[in-house]
């Protein structure tokens, strides 16, 4: 096999990308913070808590009171700071 016929494994000229991950879920730009709690947010009719763990956020699932979203947040600190 003639390797001038061989097509390179890489283009040589190709500008490299490195990868970064995305930050998210991030409380979006419609959702409503609720005054009165650290991480609830109302979101569609329903409450969210967005918890920032070292550079991103975790999303709770969703509650219809907005005490149960922020007894996750809570939770969801707590279990972390056990984790460390």
């Amino acid at each position: 096999m003639n390797p001038s016929l061989m097509k390179p494994h890489r283009q040589q000229n190709r500008v490299v990308i490195s990868y970064r991950p995305r930050v998210e879920p991030a409380p979006p730009e419609h959702a409503t913070k609720l005054d009165g709690f650290r991480d609830v947010w109302l979101l569609r009719g329903k409450y969210v808590a967005f918890v920032l763990m070292g550079e991103r956020f975790r999303r709770s699932p969703t509650f219809n009171v907005p005490e149960a979203a922020q007894r996750w947040a809570a939770q969801v600190r707590q279990e972390e700071e056990v984790d460390e």
